[in-house]
């Protein structure tokens, strides 16, 4: 049976640039402070990682292999001074096997490079292409006969679920030897013996509990052995899950037969010096603040993502948008490279229920909005996608200045669109008029919101909700207020996405006080400080009670007349106390506005309803706190 056996530890580290060796262990990456301060200066080039471990001892009837879970961006795998594997794509995992190099004593060196190249994606976006081994590398011990390692780093198996006519069936094909058996087992939560199944085999699995989104996402466990003279030499676990889901253009998404609306957030992978090596931990306390606000859909975005996050997505019952980061920019010899990362997404995620859509692009006519030779890649990743997987349904994300009769709009099955209305552009109404237009020209064609949203850093404020780019948690709030409602009034879009959900580094940003970081998320960096738009979609979103006074960061105030904001969905009131005395009772739902008039110095401020109530002591100013303003800083600085 297989040993899997953790390398992570003991590695030499070593710039090429100027050969300084310094110890470390994995998940590492050269870009934790440099591609986090702005400046798009980051270092873009290759290091080397180099390892000895002692001697692997095989039997006459066992191989060995190296697998590599994420080394962005390229990575050339060197066992002993053989070139075993050259990996092309930072995101996805890969294996080379090392049977045939076993010395006494054994050097594994890696030479890994994130350095700007024509061939790669991703080249152009707006984040941190982070260089470095950042997930975990494995040695894996097993039988001669096994099953397939060496396909797109696979998993050796292809388990299909499927609902067809209310019926529950599942398919099972195993990638082996040939002169070898396999069976599959299913077992339900309990672990219960459900059925055995062939190999090559569909059959219908009765009475099968479905997986039902946050409600009730069900898992089975399939195990898959290798048999071979009436012993299992390999064997394979996987979780899966029946589930059926379509989208209507006219009604939107359906989960087991049901309405089920996507409300959602966009993620990136990093983390305040950690980059993209991101722990366990960190990955659960990702998903369960995706939880608290009350999503129940998740865009990984622009890449494959750990194979550990999207189980926490089938655990917790979260529909997944996943991707490969085909983006920005087509890239005339990047073909080959776009069509293998999609294989390597499809092939090593199929199993998770929780995956709804394959993601083929994301605002790939930033450059050119019509181009031929980015219009046949499109098609070919649409076959290739289909081809890989028919039951899923394909989509992407168009650029908001395309347009909405854009060719790229109408290649896959579904599309949404990346549109920050009321953000870089004036007038958040144009949301509205936006997804009306479009729904009127393509009645038939299936709409989501791929991105949208608005900069705020929790340091700074502004009277009255702010306006556009002053970074205000004020206006980043009012904005999502109103995309809120704005969605709430087209129930026909499949999927809406916030973006962001947290904020994430990207060197070539400088805003709102702090280089190298895009701010739109819900929740900061280093996850400590939900803003107050968290807030706004936990109160709309979650069936958690809510209670949350607005700005109790904006302590120094110098209007006069200042507004008090409340999200509720406890009750249909809020009071509100000023220095001990009611002053006001607000009607209404989710979201209760007034304004107040303070008096110089310390102001205390109190709103209840019923046995909840929040407070904050506001200090009158005479002018404005500097602090609260942004001083300096381009949004948009990283296209340059």
């Amino acid at each position: 049976m297989r040993k899997i056996i953790n390398l992570n530890k003991d590695w030499s580290f070593f710039y090429s640039k100027d050969k300084s060796t310094s110890k470390i262990n994995l998940p590492h990456t050269w870009n934790g402070l440099d591609g986090q301060d702005g400046g798009n200066d980051y270092y873009r080039g290759c290091c080397v990682y180099k390892k000895t471990i002692g001697k692997i001892n095989l039997s006459e009837n066992e191989v060995a292999y190296i697998e590599f879970k994420g080394v962005n961006s390229e990575a050339k795998v060197y066992f002993n001074e053989e070139c075993l594997i050259e990996h092309k794509g930072g995101y996805s995992t890969f294996r080379c096997e090392i049977s045939k190099y076993i010395n006494e004593i054994n050097e594994i060196k890696v030479e890994v490079s994130n350095a700007p190249r024509d061939d790669v994606y991703p080249q152009k976006a707006d984040f941190t292409f982070y260089g470095g081994i950042y997930r975990d590398v494995n040695l894996i011990i097993l039988n001669k006969d096994h099953f397939d390692l060496d396909y797109f780093g696979g998993s050796g198996i292809k388990i299909t679920p499927t609902i067809e006519k209310q019926k529950a069936y599942i398919e099972t094909i195993g990638f082996a030897p040939k002169d070898c058996e396999i069976s599959f087992s299913l077992f339900d939560k309990d672990n219960n013996l459900v059925k055995t199944i062939e190999n090559n085999k569909k059959v219908e699995i009765e009475n099968a509990h479905l997986w039902n989104g946050l409600k009730d996402p069900y898992l089975y466990k399939i195990v898959a052995n290798l048999i071979k003279n009436n012993a299992i030499v390999d064997q394979i676990e996987k979780n899966i899950g029946f589930r059926s889901f379509k989208v209507d253009p006219k009604k939107g998404f359906f989960l087991n037969g049901t309405l089920y609306p996507l409300r959602g957030v966009s993620r990136h992978q990093d983390r305040p010096i950690k980059g993209n090596c991101l722990s366990k931990e960190d990955h659960e306390e990702d998903i369960k603040l995706i939880k608290e606000v009350g999503a129940n859909t998740i865009r990984l975005a622009h890449y494959q993502q750990d194979d550990y996050f999207y189980d926490l997505c089938d655990k917790y019952g979260f529909v997944v948008w996943a991707e490969i980061p085909y983006i920005s920019e087509h890239l005339i010899k990047g073909d080959a490279n776009a069509n293998s990362q999609m294989k390597e997404l499809i092939i090593q995620q199929y199993h998770h229920p929780s995956i709804c859509f394959w993601g083929i692009s994301n605002e790939i006519t930033m450059k050119k909005t019509n181009d031929k030779k980015m219009m046949e890649e499109h098609k070919t990743l649409e076959t290739l996608a289909h081809k890989l997987d028919p039951n899923r349904l394909t989509t992407l994300a168009c650029f908001a200045m395309a347009g909405p009769n854009n060719k790229t709009a109408f290649v896959t099955d579904i599309v949404a669109w990346n549109l920050y209305l009321g953000w870089y552009t004036p007038f958040m109404f144009l949301n509205h008029l936006w997804i009306s237009f479009f729904h009127f020209l393509h009645p038939n064609r299936a709409l989501g919101y791929s991105e949208y949203g608005a900069e705020a850093m929790p340091n700074l404020h502004s009277k009255n909700e702010g306006k556009r780019f002053d970074n205000s948690e004020e206006y980043q709030a009012k904005y999502h207020d109103y995309m809120i409602k704005c969605f709430a009034k087209h129930n026909y879009l499949w999927g809406t996405y916030v973006w962001n959900m947290f904020d994430f580094a990207a060197d070539g940003r400088n805003q709102g006080g702090e280089p190298g970081m895009n701010h739109k998320g819900l929740v900061t960096f280093d996850r400590k400080i939900k803003k107050d738009a968290f807030y706004a979609y936990k109160c709309a979103w979650s069936k958690e009670k809510v209670f949350h006074l607005c700005g109790k960061r904006y302590i120094n105030r110098h209007e006069r007349k200042t507004l008090v904001k409340v999200y509720n969905n406890t009750s249909s009131f809020v009071e509100v106390y000023l220095n001990n005395k009611l002053i006001k009772t607000i009607h209404g739902s989710h979201i209760f506005k007034c304004k107040i008039k303070l008096k110089d110095g310390v102001n205390h401020l109190l709103v209840k309803s019923n046995s909840l109530e929040e407070a904050l002591d506001i200090n009158k100013v005479k002018e404005k706190d500097k602090s609260y303003i942004v001083t300096s800083g381009n949004s948009m600085s990283w296209e340059k």
